[in-house]
C-alpha cells in the first residue's frame, strides 16, 4: 500500500506527542499490509466526510484518509476523535 499525505495531516502529525506518533507508526505498519485488519478497527465515515475513511490509532486518535486507487491511499488528517467535526 502506497501511503500519501496531505499537508494538514503533516502539519497536525508534528504534534503529537512522541508516545502517539510510536503507535501511528506501528498502525501504519499494520494498515500497508492489511487495511481491514481488525486491529484497526477501519471503518468508513458518512454526513460531510462521506467518501472518507477512518482507523484507530487507540481510543482517542483516527487517521482519517481516502483511497484512491486500490493500492494507494491518501491521509488527510490524524488527531483525536475531533478530526471529525
Amino acid at each position: 500500500m502506497i501511503i500519501r499525505v496531505s499537508p494538514k495531516f503533516e502539519k497536525q502529525y508534528k504534534r503529537l506527542p512522541k508516545k502517539i506518533k510510536e503507535q501511528a507508526k506501528e498502525k501504519e505498519g499494520i494498515f500497508r499490509v492489511y487495511p481491514f485488519d481488525p486491529s484497526l478497527k477501519t471503518h468508513k465515515l458518512s454526513g460531510k466526510d462521506s467518501g472518507c475513511w477512518a482507523f484507530w490509532i487507540n481510543y482517542s486518535y483516527r487517521i482519517k484518509f481516502i483511497f484512491i486507487n486500490q493500492s494507494e491511499v491518501l491521509f488527510l488528517e490524524v488527531g483525536l476523535h475531533n478530526i471529525y467535526n
